[in-house]
């Protein structure tokens, strides 16, 4: 299963990457500092996790522009216009 798509257009920037990793080592810090194992275990297997989807495995995707719909063939014929006439009413 996967929990974190390194494919999302949200993590292309680098800085994204580096805050997500980041905060979750750090939090994990913050619990050890505090005294809670359990909890610093979770946050840094986050961050373990966060790293390898975001560092390890991320390929990034050039930007691929959709090609451009070329026009139905009934759409490409013109329909006649309406000349206006003298008096400024079509005919």
């Amino acid at each position: 299963m996967q929990l974190i798509d390194p494919k999302h257009p949200a993590y292309q920037r680098l800085w994204v990457r580096i805050a997500i990793v980041a905060v979750c080592f750090g939090w994990a810090g913050v619990e050890l500092i505090t005294g809670d194992p359990f909890w610093a275990v979770l946050a840094g297997g986050a961050g373990a996790y966060s790293f390898y989807m975001l560092f390890l495995t991320f390929n990034p995707q050039p930007e691929v522009a959709a090609a451009p719909a070329e026009p139905d063939a009934e759409e490409e014929e013109e329909t006649p216009q309406a000349k206006p006439s003298k008096d400024g009413q079509a005919e």
